[in-house]
Order: structure tokens, then C-alpha cells, then sequence
């Protein structure tokens, strides 16, 4: 509906343009079409005439917003979709909907079905989102389990903005952690514990550094990402043993990811950026434009020319390289891939990398965009099990691992509670609370609603009445009521939240909209008989109910949640 309405207004600013009324050469501003606070104030608003009044000629009727809302609206071509139209205030323009635009609304999502809601602004455009990008020394950790289910949205989203999307995973297969990993798995298939002389001072401690040391030292092959990895069983052959640990995590992490309904498009290896040659690449680039130095035997990159608070090493004066080069040299590598736009997903905690990352790009003198790339940073997660946050598990030794949450909550669930909140904001997951069965579960709330619609519809069959959709979608001017009304604007929403969640990179809004969406089904369900003997009655209400049935499923695979038939 916002849509067309804002089709409409151009069209009165052009025939305002057209008449003089406005000087030819004043441009369209960038007006908006909201929804009101209440619809007292009419169903939509727009600062059309307000923002024109700014380029319109100073003296006379043109200058004043007022006036010029009402040649607007006189100029507005005429739609069966707008029942009244109201000026309001300095010079708003206020639209009353006609109930045939909600009904015709109604008839798109049941005949769009799973397109519904869907939109093609960003058609022809590729985007790709990197997330989790967890380094492979443990299983995932509930604050991974944000990042996956955000990063997973993030991209449903935008590929329902018509996007063509490519989901990422980048993880550092080298480096001290792995180091760490791979001497503590060492340590354990020499009999050491952790805290026995000789275990490695930063070494890991769970329960699964010694599944892998066992898996190592029977032989075993683990297949992870393409390669086949088999155990040497010698507990001297240090590479042997990295090269085992990180496929037997990295198999792990794919276990945990495939359970949480989360999959990639590619998986970028760390390595893969020195064995193809592009660290080389970046810092031969990066003297070439002038902007390195050495200092202290180390090599320097003057960020503070591109807004950082201070220069960066690339490369320390024993030779080895600071995280920050691989960082630019991987995105540098999504850039020269074709990634127009590119997403990351990460921890709160890695704020202080973006500002040098993105620095670095534009060293490059590529003709890189500023703010390229864009990044969603998420708060850190406290789960809580009967009035106490968890803490650890024994698996993992210092964390609540991914894994634990989705068997103790269920991965419907999960994924819910996790993307509920805007990301940058803290969250507390209350297992509890998602384990209930209640109208206080959101989750469930939203769920319950879409399986009452398919009960609704079993149980017509099971009266002996046929649903007519036709008959239904001819009929929906019955259902003048205040709760169906209601109902009919609030799924009319659905196209406009998900164009809105795409552009902000926030699918909390979608959780949002799917619980009043809820509130507003389960408040007309319990208003509205259903299954009356009225043929034409029934069908009307069995057709709201269908496309409120519809909407929510196309929401909840928005979210990556299951919309069940039968709960």
C-alpha cells in the first residue's frame, strides 16, 4: 500500500509541476509514507507537501505548506483504494484506506502464497554476509549461536529483498589459537591432564580435547569441508595432530551449524590468504600507494589518513604479520569477488577492528566505498535455568555451548530468543521461558496461531464444509467487523516490515511483527465464529484466517522457525 500511495503522490507532484503551480524544475523530494500512531489520524501520513513547500517559489499561497497540501491533494489522481483524505497540522497529508484496498491485500497473500511480502529492490545486486566465522579450537558457544541465527536472517531478509546473496563462514585454520588447540590435543594423547606438569600453559581444557586426542590416536578419518583427514596415531607429530584437530572442530561446528538449520556458501580458510598469495598482494599494494612506512623494524600503515585513531603494524620486527593484514586482505578478496555490498556479523567485543579494517581498504586506493563493509555487531547472550545463569558445560569446560541450548530448548526456539532483540542490545535467554507451552512463550504464541488456522481448516473438512477461497476472497465485505478490520491492517503490514527488517539489517522487526500480528489473530479467532452455516460468511472468514495462516509462515521462514500444523 505504501507503494502505491507514494506512485500516487509523484504523480500529483508531477501534474502540480505540469499546471505551475510548482516551478518546473523542482525536484521530488525524498517524502515519506508512514503509518500513523493511531488511526484516528488516518491509516497513512506523508510530509509530502512539507518537505515541497521548501522548494517551492518564496510569497504567495505556493510557499505555504498548507496550501500546497491542498493542491496536492486536488492534484492526487483519483483511487478506489482511498476512501478520505485529510490535511492535519503544519501540513501533513493524511490517507483514510478504503476496506476494498485491506481486501484486496487479503487476496494477494493467498494467491502470491510463499512470495508474499517479497520485493525485487535489490535485484541484479550482490551482497555477501559473513557470519559466525568462529576459529575452530572448541564447539560453538551460545553468543556463536547469536551470531549464526542474526548472520542467517540477515541474509533471508535480504534475499527477499530480491538480493542475490552469498553467505560466508571465514575461519583461521593458523595462528597462536590453533597452535594452542593443537599442543593441547598433543598433551592429551600423551596421557597429560589439564594442570599436570607439562599441560600447555594456554591450553584448552574441555572434555573435547580429549575426544579428539582418542579419535587421533585410534586413526580415524574425519571429512570436513571437502577434505578427508585421517589420525597419524604419533603423539610426536605435532602438524599431524593441528591438521586432525581442525577438521575433527571444524566437522563439530558443521554438526552444531546443521542442527541450528544455519548453512554457508563458502568457507574461507585464513591460510588460504598467504598460500594464494594475497597477504603478498595487499601489502605490495598498500607500499604502493604510499601510505606504509617502517618504523622500529616494523612495517606501519598510516590508518590515521583514513580516520583511524592511530597508525597500525602489518608486520611485526620478527617478521609475522598483526591480525589487521589478513582482516584487509580477506576483504579485499570479497571486493575483488564482486561483493558490491558486504556484510559482517560479529561480537561487540570486535568494535576496535572496524575502523582500521575499513582504513586499510581505502589505503588501497580501489575505489572502495567508505563504510564498505558494513557491519551488525551483537551484545553478548546470558542464559538463565531457573532463576541462574548458566555458565558451563562439560563438554566445553568454560562455556554453555550452542549445542546444549538447542537440546535443552528446542531449535525453534533457540533460534527465536536469539534474534528477538536488535542485536546490539544485551540478551537474556530464559530456557525456562522457551521451553513453556504458553501464551507467554512467543514463540509459541506465534506457532499455536498458525496451527489454529490448519485446525480451523481439518476441522471444517470434518463438518462436511467445503472452503471456497474464490467464494471467500468475493465475500470479504462481510467482515466489517472492528477485529477482523484490525486483522485485515495488520497483515497488510507484512510487505512493508519486511522491505523495512532488509534496509535496517534487523529481523527483531519481523519477530515484532509476527507476535502482534499473533495478538491480533488469536483476539479475532476468539471473537469471530468461524465455521458458521453461512456458505458465503464462512468462506470470508476462512479467507482471513488462511492469508493471516500464510503470512505467518512467511515470516517465520524469515526467522528460520518452523510454522507447525498441529501443536
Amino acid at each position: 500500500m505504501k507503494s502505491q500511495l507514494r506512485a500516487l503522490i509523484a504523480q500529483g507532484i508531477d501534474a502540480l509541476r505540469s499546471a505551475g503551480t510548482l516551478p518546473a524544475d523542482t525536484a521530488t523530494p525524498d517524502f515519506v509514507v508512514e503509518r500513523p500512531k493511531t488511526r484516528e489520524h488516518g491509516d497513512f501520513a506523508s510530509n509530502a507537501a512539507m518537505l515541497l513547500a521548501k522548494h517551492a517559489n518564496k510569497g504567495g499561497a505556493r510557499s505555504n505548506p498548507r496550501a500546497l497540501a491542498q493542491a496536492l491533494v486536488a492534484a492526487l489522481p483519483a483511487s478506489d483504494d482511498i476512501a478520505k483524505v485529510e490535511i492535519a497540522g503544519p501540513g501533513f497529508v493524511n490517507f483514510h484506506m478504503s476496506p476494498a484496498a485491506y481486501q484486496r491485500e487479503i487476496a494477494a497473500a493467498l494467491q502470491q502464497g510463499d512470495a508474499y511480502g517479497l520485493n525485487t529492490s535489490g535485484e541484479g545486486k550482490m551482497v555477501g554476509v559473513e557470519y559466525v566465522s568462529a576459529n575452530p579450537t572448541g564447539p560453538l558457544h551460545v553468543g556463536h549461536g547469536r551470531a549464526a541465527a542474526i548472520g542467517d536472517c540477515i541474509a533471508r531478509l535480504l534475499q527477499a529483498n530480491g538480493w542475490e546473496t552469498r553467505r560466508e563462514f571465514y575461519y583461521n585454520d593458523a595462528g597462536v589459537q590453533i597452535e594452542n588447540l593443537a599442543r593441547s590435543v598433543q598433551a592429551r594423547a600423551k596421557g597429560l591432564k589439564p594442570d599436570e606438569a607439562g599441560w600447555p600453559e594456554a591450553g584448552y581444557r574441555g572434555d573435547y580435547i580429549q575426544d579428539v586426542a582418542d579419535a587421533y590416536l585410534r586413526g580415524e578419518t574425519v571429512e570436513s569441508d571437502g577434505h578427508a583427514i585421517t589420525g597419524a596415531k604419533d603423539a610426536d607429530d605435532l602438524d599431524a595432530i593441528r591438521r586432525f584437530a581442525v577438521a575433527a572442530l571444524r566437522r563439530e561446528q558443521n554438526g552444531d551449524l546443521a542442527a541450528f538449520d544455519v548453512s554457508f556458501d563458502t568457507y574461507f580458510l585464513e591460510s588460504s590468504l598467504y598460500d594464494d598469495g594475497k597477504v603478498a598482494e595487499t601489502v605490495q599494494r598498500l607500499g604502493a600507494t604510499g601510505h606504509t612506512y617502517e618504523e622500529g623494524g616494523a612495517l606501519w600503515l598510516r590508518t590515521t589518513d583514513f580516520g583511524d585513531d592511530k597508525d597500525r603494524v602489518m608486520r611485526k620486527s620478527d617478521g609475522t604479520f598483526t591480525y589487521f593484514l589478513p582482516d584487509v586482505a580477506y576483504h579485499l578478496s570479497k571486493w575483488q569477488r564482486g561483493y558490491g555490498r558486504a556484510i559482517t556479523e560479529l561480537g561487540a567485543d570486535h568494535h576496535g577492528s572496524l575502523a582500521r579494517v575499513r582504513a586499510g581498504l581505502q589505503a588501497l586506493d580501489l575505489g572502495i566505498p567508505q563504510g564498505w563493509p558494513e557491519y551488525v555487531l551483537h551484545q553478548m547472550v546470558t542464559v538463565m535455568r531457573g532463576g541462574e545463569e548458566v555458565k558451563l558445560s562439560k563438554r566445553a569446560g568454560s562455556y554453555f555451548t550452542l549445542r546444549d541450548l538447542i537440546e535443552e530448548a528446542g531449535r525453534d526456539a533457540t533460534r527465536w530468543f536469539l534474534i528477538a532483540r536488535k542485536p546490539d542490545s544485551q540478551l537474556t535467554f530464559d530456557i525456562d521461558l522457551a521451553r513453556q507451552q504458553s501464551n507467554d512463550n512467543p514463540v509459541f504464541y506465534v506457532q499455536y496461531a498458525h496451527a489454529r488456522v490448519c485446525s480451523l481448516l481439518r476441522q471444517g473438512v470434518e463438518k462436511g464444509y467445503a472452503y471456497d477461497q474464490a467464494n471467500g476472497l468475493g465475500n470479504l465485505a462481510l467482515l466489517d467487523d472492528e477485529n477482523s478490520q484490525l486483522l485485515m491492517v495488520e497483515l497488510s503490514r507484512f510487505p512493508e516490515v519486511v522491505e523495512n527488517a532488509g534496509q535496517l539489517l534487523e529481523p527483531h522487526l519481523i519477530a515484532q511483527y509476527l507476535r502482534e500480528l499473533a495478538y491480533a489473530f488469536h483476539t479475532w479467532y476468539h471473537a469471530t465464529p468461524v465455521l458458521v452455516e453461512d456458505p458465503a460468511t464462512r468462506d470470508a472468514r476462512l479467507a482471513l484466517a488462511s492469508a493471516a495462516r500464510q503470512v505467518l509462515a512467511n515470516g517465520l521462514e524469515l526467522l528460520g522457525v518452523s510454522a507447525p500444523e498441529k501443536m
